[in-house]
């Protein structure tokens, strides 16, 4: 019974302990933390700014080069397709001329004019048949003059691009460079200071943020109006921001509004 009581009470103790961590920051250091995440994620937002479109038309440019490629794979394939029918159909002429001197031979042992005859019209259809396969061959000599045409074309296309995307791989992979630590650094701030905010309030923050323009979710007041929207802010109201009690958000846009000490606050603080 003594243990049973005794793990009451610890239990008790661990939730009574459980509260005080959540309830050990004040509004006035939750709202100073809140305004130095904002900052910080601003310096993100800057660097990755820096970088611009590059990982977007790194991206395209990879996808294009594996499109140009594709397509010149399937230029071979037509290629590799039209010399087999050239070279079927040059079979099937060596063929026809195997056949008409064959023909040509028997004539000459021929009992009577119909077997002469016979053997005439057997040598005119290997004849004509002679001259279509010519004439195929000619539209796929054509069509491989075209083909090739486009191979250099897309080949060329496609070296281009391969030059296009080295040189903004390189842009990018300097631009990381110089930055990445930078960002990484701010990155472990940011997630540092996140933690003292409930999952409410950060989720709120992620949203405004996510919203606003420019991804600014705190604002400071500026010439008594707030410093997202530019509307004027009421005087009871930016008395009540400046006495750091409670998390105000501003009626017209939504930010959350801090008043101009604050960074004075925290750099004291620090």
């Amino acid at each position: 019974m003594a243990k049973t009581a005794k793990g009451k009470v610890s239990t008790k103790a661990k939730d009574k302990s459980t509260e005080k961590s959540e309830d050990e920051f004040t509004v006035e250091q939750k709202l100073i933390a809140l305004y130095k995440l904002q900052q910080t994620d601003t310096q993100i937002d800057k660097i990755r700014i820096v970088r611009g479109e590059l990982p977007l038309e790194v991206q395209d440019l990879e996808d294009e080069i594996v499109g140009l490629e594709t397509r010149v794979n399937n230029y071979l394939e037509e290629t590799e397709s039209l010399n087999k029918q050239v070279a079927d159909k040059n079979n099937a002429i060596k063929e026809s001329e195997t056949m008409i001197k064959k023909y040509e031979k028997q004539q000459l042992n021929v009992r009577n004019n119909r077997e002469y005859d016979s053997l005439s019209k057997e040598i005119e259809f290997q004849n004509l048949e002679i001259q279509l396969s010519e004439k195929r061959i000619k539209e796929f000599a054509q069509k491989l003059e075209l083909v090739k045409v486009e191979i250099d074309k897309e080949n060329e296309e496609l070296n281009e691009r391969k030059e296009d995307l080295e040189v903004k791989k390189s842009e990018l992979t300097d631009i990381i460079a110089e930055t990445e630590k930078e960002e990484n650094d701010l990155v472990e701030s940011s997630l540092k200071n996140q933690k003292m905010f409930e999952e409410r309030l950060l989720t709120a923050y992620s949203r405004i943020r996510k919203n606003a323009r420019n991804g600014l979710a705190v604002v400071q007041i500026e010439r008594d109006a707030c410093g997202g929207c530019f509307n004027k802010i009421p005087p009871q109201h930016q008395l009540d921001i400046r006495m750091h009690k409670k998390i105000i958000v501003c009626e017209y846009c939504g930010r959350i509004l801090v008043d101009a000490d604050i960074g004075k606050i925290e750099s004291t603080d620090n």
